[in-house]
């Protein structure tokens, strides 16, 4: 079931809010707890809040601090992207809308308003922003200034944009339409849409149309003379005053605002004795403009009326007044709750809140992008803070990966090396590392490494293992590493950037060892592909698995998996999909996949079958029509390591996948292996892997 519902339009001012006000009355009629989400809101002075917040949290009295309802103004959204930092921008409004997830029972999320500076590569944002959130999404656009052709096709294209990137649309709405012309816009844009998306039309609301008093106010930066508790008075139309009285008072219309050069008192008394009169219409309020205001004793008359409108001053003429009067976008405000009742009514009129609620609480989302993975993964490791140690402590990279760690206050740290040298190339890489917070060892100037070597040639000795050497063994930072998992001080280990994998890997064999039941250790790298999370195993270890072997690798993949919270559907690789294909390595393949079948029938497995039979789903339902794992398949099990190691390496460079591992599968505590050529980014999520295995997931 999804928590949250994105709203996005493809446009400035199409009446996004309809939807947001619509849907929160709706789902606070089911649910006792909804927040408001807005990721980017504009820039505003220091001190001002958010008009859109504003108003759904003071009228919907939502328990939700303001700070919690957004990420980013635009310009530091801008800023963000212009310096290549999407990444930092997309995780942020991640982590936001999760812990609103956690807290409520639903969030309405409303997508950016296409106003001021970058507005370019804004529809782009939202479509990514809606994918990486996991929720379904609505749409809406005006149809103001539109011709049908150009109105349909736009909200065509945007809805396969939405649905290429997996993030299902609802619905559209048609906002602003003629209401002569609802029934045939929504038929129009039916034919285009497919029979499970929801279309509606809503029509255009004068009441929403007019801005008030204190929108006009506040866009001129008006100062306010008289009739302040009545600013939102909205205007249906304007007047300017610049004839004779006696010819403007027959130009006054129901809540028109009078806009008159402000010395004169004879156009501002008449129009507010007019307005006094039952056989004048009632306006809405005054505009003075060139900077003039009333004098004292015009004032002092205005005061002792019995019935004032607001009068607001500005330092503009009458012309640019106009002008700028003229376009000004109404806003909805918390105290106008005219508008807010308005909005309210024409939604439930016209769009059927229940059964758009429906859908959304039937909807599941199956969409794991690399950014909601390894947001996932971050929150795991924070769940049980656990102590990492890595023992090339002087690599860059390891440093580097050190310092972004503490930053996030992830883990734990032990760095083995010399403590002067670590420290200075700390120094010179420009790196701020809190070293209060993180052990660093010299392994043979440390006080338990007479007590490693004695543990170890306790272990060893059978294998004709001496003191001595037990002594030797302790003083290489890879054993000294692995002794302090296996002694307690530390929960877990990686290393690899300088050293082997047999370097790496043979401490932990010798004397951690596998769990009951494991008599093989693999691997699987999480390769995070554009739309998808794959598992692919082994790749970093068994250079040849017998059938066996591999049914051992298949299934503490699933495990791994899930554990990570992907569904495992496995596919057992070969050059053969089914049955066709003959030959010993394709024949081990078969044998693995009926030994997992034999072991644990609850999983979904298919084997041996093509990569793109299990990837692509044109494929897979071509080759295996029968098959509930061919073209979506999630865990990927290559027949050898020449196969595994390669794909992976093609898979990440040919597609700029992530591949985040390898982790080790089947030690009885966790112990990873890095590449030499490992990146930065690589140390960082195999200890964010570690760490979570050192909590007992089960891998």
């Amino acid at each position: 079931m999804t928590k949250g519902i994105y709203i996005a339009t493809l446009e400035a001012h199409s009446g996004k809010s309809i939807l947001s006000i619509g849907l929160m009355q709706h789902a606070l009629g089911i649910r006792p707890k909804v927040a408001y989400f807005r990721p980017v809101i504009e820039d505003l002075p220091d001190g001002e809040r958010d008009n859109h917040i504003d108003t759904m949290l003071s009228y919907f009295n939502l328990e939700q601090p303001y700070d919690s309802a957004y990420v980013f103004g635009r310009s530091q959204l801008i800023a963000e992207r212009n310096a290549g930092r999407e990444i930092k921008v997309i995780d942020a409004i991640i982590a936001q809308y999760k812990h609103l997830e956690t807290h409520y029972d639903f969030v309405v999320v409303e997508g950016s308003d296409f106003l001021g500076e970058g507005t370019v590569f804004e529809f782009d944002f939202n479509v990514t922003i809606a994918k990486n959130l996991g929720i379904p999404a609505l749409l809406i656009r005006s149809g103001v200034g539109k011709n049908m052709e150009e109105f349909a096709g736009s909200l065509r294209l945007a809805y396969h944009s939405f649905v290429e990137e997996d993030v299902q649309v609802l619905a559209v709405v048609a906002n602003k339409i003629m209401p002569e012309n609802l029934e045939w816009v929504v038929k129009e844009l039916k034919a285009l849409m497919p029979a499970k998306v929801g279309v509606y039309a809503v029509p255009k609301i004068e009441l929403l149309a007019q801005p008030t008093i204190k929108e006009i106010a506040e866009k001129l930066k008006a100062k306010v003379l008289f009739g302040a508790d009545l600013m939102t008075n909205r205007t249906g139309s304007f007047a300017v005053g610049a004839m004779q009285l006696r010819h403007f008072l027959t130009h006054l219309k129901n809540d028109c605002l009078v806009i008159t050069p402000g010395d004169r008192a004879d156009i501002i008394l008449g129009v507010l004795q007019a307005h006094l009169s039952v056989n004048y219409p009632q306006i809405a309020g005054i505009v003075l403009t060139g900077g003039l205001e009333p004098e004292e004793s015009i004032a002092k008359l205005i005061e002792g009326l019995s019935a004032v409108v607001p009068v607001i001053a500005v330092q503009e003429g009458t012309f640019e007044v106009v002008n700028k009067i003229g376009n000004i976008k109404p806003v909805i405000y918390a105290l106008n709750r005219a508008k807010i009742d308005a909005t309210i009514a024409a939604f439930q009129a016209h769009i059927p809140g229940e059964e758009l609620m429906d859908k959304l609480l039937a909807y599941e989302s199956k969409l794991l992008t690399p950014r909601m993975f390894q947001f996932s993964l971050i929150q795991k490791a924070r769940k049980a803070r656990k102590k990492i140690v890595l023992p090339e402590g002087t690599d860059p990279r390891i440093l580097e990966a050190s310092a972004r760690l503490m930053a996030m206050d992830l883990v734990d740290l032990v760095l083995l090396g010399d403590p002067g040298v670590i420290r200075q190339k700390a120094a010179e890489l420009g790196l701020d590392i809190p070293w209060q917070h993180i052990e660093v060892i010299n392994p043979t100037e440390d006080p338990r490494y007479e007590d490693y070597a004695q543990t170890y040639y306790g272990l060893r000795k059978h294998k004709n293992v001496n003191l001595d050497m037990a002594r030797d063994a302790m003083a290489d930072v890879s054993y000294f590493g692995t002794m302090m998992i296996y002694k307690g001080d530390a929960d877990g280990m990686v290393s690899g950037a300088m050293h082997t994998t047999q370097h790496t890997i043979l401490p932990a064999l010798q004397f951690i060892k596998t769990k009951p039941g494991v008599s093989v250790v693999s691997s699987v790298f999480f390769m995070c592909l554009p739309d998808r999370v794959s598992v692919f195993g082994d790749c970093a270890i068994n250079p040849n698995p017998s059938a066996e072997e591999l049914a051992e690798i298949a299934i503490s993949s699933a495990r791994s998996s899930q554990a990570f919270g992907i569904e495992p559907r496995i596919a057992m690789l070969s050059y053969s999909s089914g049955s066709s294909g003959k030959g010993v390595d394709v024949d081990r393949v078969r044998q693995a996949t009926e030994l997992v079948r034999q072991l644990r029938p609850d999983l979904k497995i298919e084997g041996p079958i093509q990569y793109d039979a299990a990837v692509d789903p044109l494929v897979g339902k071509s080759k295996l029509p029968q098959s509930e794992v061919a073209g979506q398949a999630s865990v990927l099990i290559f027949p050898d390591l020449n196969t595994g190691n390669n794909t992976y390496k093609a898979v990440q460079r040919e597609t700029g996948a992530m591949a985040i591992g390898p982790m080790l599968q089947g030690l009885n505590k966790p112990v990873n292996d890095l590449s030499r050529g490992c990146t930065v980014d690589d140390v960082f999520n195999t200890v964010v892997l570690t760490a979570i295995q050192a909590q007992g997931i089960d891998a």
